[in-house]
């Protein structure tokens, strides 16, 4: 069996581990410790020493044994024999008839405890529900292993000290959950799809792992109309992802991708699945940006897509909320309808937003609108400035890559009249 098949398969296996430890022991701090424990032992020992007959037994049980270790040794710090030895008689096993589940839900609804900061629930929701380890989500994040390890100990302490049971919320606790529960699964994808730095465009394990796990929260709530919408989204979004990649790993923006690359079937499912709820009238962001993503995924070209409805729905979204991201995407689409110098004036009145004044995004979309406009010059600054701002480093070679076009094209004339594009995000344009 290969590395990256047993990969794959303890990243199925590894909530199904540690729902079961912690439903016979509790300890969930302590519990999902050992869990990824006993899954650096099965990514070290399966590849040599093959697959075992039950490999969710196997895990299970190394975990039990872990854990029992674990507290034996936090017990012996604190000196408390008398509770120890109650303690370490708690830990026997519990007779568990229910048959081998995954529980990934409750994971999720777990770790988006809402004394969680967000931050804290997104790194705990990979670590517990995506079998990530702490090295790998300290890579997400872009921080020291030792930073995500103590973040991440945190908030299983916090979980810990709330004294919640490990089972699914009732309908009214989940429902104050839910739009943390959504919110994480966004960021997740959005993560794994337009990686924020680091040397690779897209984390495909991220945003595979939060389609998988949206779709089981559709499955728990199929009438909810943002869940349909956020699971709707990410198909739609992650269908150009083939497309969204050149073979030496570069980004090629939306305006360039081979169109025949983007998976159909994912297209087909996700404008079924928004063109269902949005006729009920309940319409929350997620829908909407649904609706967007649906708009660029069916037409034909950059050319033929309808960016007066594209406009026309981002208006909407920035109606809901104070979102200066939907704000710059509303811009490019204003531009894209209306032409270049329009979108420009909506780019420029959002300098002053701390919150996006000196995004590289910004100035990347501006710096596109300018060589539309044929003002390279000014167009080269805000390349140069992008590149320089950005943290993903195949966004910096794309920028810098525009910024020497430019510059070898010099001052002649206008622009390439569109064709390079803003990058593709999953927000939509």
């Amino acid at each position: 069996m290969g590395p990256s098949t047993v990969e794959d398969l303890l990243r199925v296996l590894a909530p199904q581990v540690l729902g079961a430890v912690v439903r016979r022991y509790g300890h969930f701090d302590t519990a999902e410790d050992a869990v990824q424990e006993a899954l650096l032992a099965a990514a070290t020992r399966w590849p040599v020493d093959g697959l075992p007959e039950q490999p969710r037994g196997w895990l299970v049980t190394v975990a039990a044994r872990r854990l029992t270790d674990l507290l034996r040794a936090e017990q012996a710090r604190r000196r408390r024999e008398d509770d120890a030895g109650r303690a370490l008689r708690s830990v026997a096993p519990a007779a568990d008839h229910r048959e081998p589940g995954d529980d990934s839900l409750v994971l999720l609804f777990l770790c988006c405890h809402p004394a969680l900061p967000p931050a804290a629930q997104v790194a705990l929701t990979l670590r517990a529900v995506g079998g990530l380890g702490t090295a790998e989500v300290a890579r997400a994040f872009l921080v020291p292993e030792a930073t995500m390890t103590r973040r991440i100990t945190r908030a299983k302490q916090r979980i810990r000290d709330s004294g919640l049971p490990f089972a699914l919320p009732d309908a009214d606790e989940r429902a104050a959950r839910l739009d943390a529960v959504r919110q994480v699964l966004y960021l997740i994808f959005n993560e794994g799809y337009a990686s924020t730095a680091g040397p690779r465009l897209r984390r495909v394990d991220l945003s595979t792992e939060a389609i998988r796990l949206t779709r089981l929260l559709h499955r728990l709530l199929p009438d909810d109309p943002e869940v349909t919408g956020l699971l709707a989204l990410m198909l739609l979004t992650d269908a150009r992802g083939p497309a969204r990649v050149g073979p030496d790993g570069e980004l090629v923006p939306m305006a360039e991708q081979d169109r025949s690359r983007w998976r159909a079937d994912q297209i087909a499912e996700g404008v079924a699945l928004v063109s269902a709820v949005l006729p009920r009238g309940d319409v929350g962001p997620y829908q909407l940006q649904a609706a967007i993503a649906a708009v660029h995924d069916e037409a034909a070209s950059v050319e033929a897509t309808d960016w007066a409805q594209i406009e026309a729905l981002y208006g909407v979204l920035l109606g809901m909320s104070d979102n200066p991201v939907v704000a710059l995407n509303h811009a490019v689409a204003v531009a894209m309808a209306r032409g270049p110098a329009a979108g420009l004036r909506l780019l420029d009145a959002l300098a002053d937003d701390p919150r996006v004044g000196d995004d590289p995004r910004r100035h990347a979309a501006r710096a596109h609108l300018l060589e539309r406009c044929g003002n390279l010059a000014e167009a080269r600054t805000a390349y140069a400035h992008a590149a320089r701002r950005s943290t993903s480093l195949p966004r910096q070679r794309y920028l810098y890559g525009r910024l020497t076009r430019l510059t070898d094209a010099g001052d002649g004339g206008p622009g390439d009249g569109g064709r390079a594009g803003p990058a593709d995000r999953p927000t939509g344009s």
